[in-house]
């Protein structure tokens, strides 16, 4: 296995090893835990996903970090992250690959000289239209072509992470859809061809579970859920990620945040809005918290009118 290593994103190391080399499972771990504390178990099927280049299948409720883990992946590996945003009706025609029609008109309109006399002395339409049958080619190749995030996935010069976020909101044609992608690393464009990947991207899928995706779809992934932390984990992640809080309030945040998603509310606060929660705290100049300040900043971390009452009546008891 190669060493990992750090570079800028798309590019190739000088005299160093390939852009494509996998660094080992230690190595990945170490290079995530810069900006992204996974457990064991994350890195592992992470490092799985690069070894057996199998995409990965990523479930979990909103807020713990699955968005976040390709990003970090990408940081890590030094590869660009290309990401498509799933949504209900989404088609092909945003997430891989469009005409552009305008400038397909505009050369139209260029080269209609060059038509014209391709078709001049023509007996009949048919005889014209067998005329120029090939120069409708001409006007269905790369040159026209817009592509999106899937196809830029498949064709960039540099391995990439593609990221397809929320996969669930996605109509579940849209996964029928993402087969060949998935199982082949490739792509069919009826006037093109058969489209394979320069470099096969590592692919992570990642769903809020809205909806339960395909036996087809999960067959050709390798699965991860990802739950919300432990308090001694996410202490750690607020030490890393918000500069200057004490131990003390970072554990206290994280003792609190765990206590709250405990209570069944409407909108368990993620660990993105833990982190902003602290920032706040931090910027007030905040070293413990008491319940009169978790009451007052209690609307940066719940965000539903419901919740926040609930959690206020529970502040005594939670704040100590």
């Amino acid at each position: 296995m190669c060493e990992s290593r750090s570079v800028t994103a798309g590019a190739t190391p000088p005299n160093g090893p390939p852009a494509d080399a996998i660094p080992t499972a230690a190595a990945l771990e170490k290079s995530l835990s810069r900006t992204y504390l996974a457990d064991p178990k994350t890195v592992l099927v992470a490092w799985l996903g690069l070894t057996l280049e199998r995409p990965l299948l990523v479930e979990g409720p909103p807020g713990v970090g699955k968005t976040d883990l390709a990003r970090a992946l990408a940081e890590s590996l030094g590869r660009p992250l290309i990401r498509l945003q799933c949504y209900e009706g989404l088609d092909e025609g945003r997430a891989l690959y469009e005409w552009d029609y305008a400038k397909q008109m505009l050369y139209t309109q260029l080269l209609r000289d060059a038509v014209a006399s391709q078709v001049a002395g023509a007996g009949s339409l048919v005889e014209a239209a067998d005329r120029i049958a090939g120069v409708s080619d001409a006007f269905f190749n790369e040159r026209f072509l817009v592509a999106r995030p899937l196809l830029k996935a498949l064709t960039s010069d540099v391995p990439a992470v593609l990221l397809i976020d929320e996969v669930d909101r996605a109509d579940p044609e849209f996964e029928a859809f993402l087969l060949e992608i998935l199982a082949e690393r490739q792509v069919t464009i009826p006037e093109l061809g058969t489209i394979r990947a320069k470099h096969p991207p590592l692919v992570l899928l990642t769903t809020n579970a809205t909806r339960d995706m395909t036996d087809a779809l999960r067959r050709r992934c390798l699965h991860l859920f990802l739950e919300y932390p432990p308090p001694s984990r996410e202490l750690a992640i607020l030490e890393l990620r918000v500069p200057g809080i004490s131990t003390s309030l970072a554990a206290e945040l994280s003792r609190f945040a765990a206590s709250i998603r405990a209570l069944g509310l409407r909108k368990a606060p993620s660990i993105a809005e833990t982190i902003d929660w602290a920032r706040a705290l931090v910027v007030l100049g905040a070293s413990a918290l008491d319940p009169e300040l978790a009451r007052l900043t209690l609307g940066v971390l719940v965000k539903h009118e419901d919740d926040r009452a609930r959690v206020e009546a529970e502040i005594a008891k939670l704040v100590t």
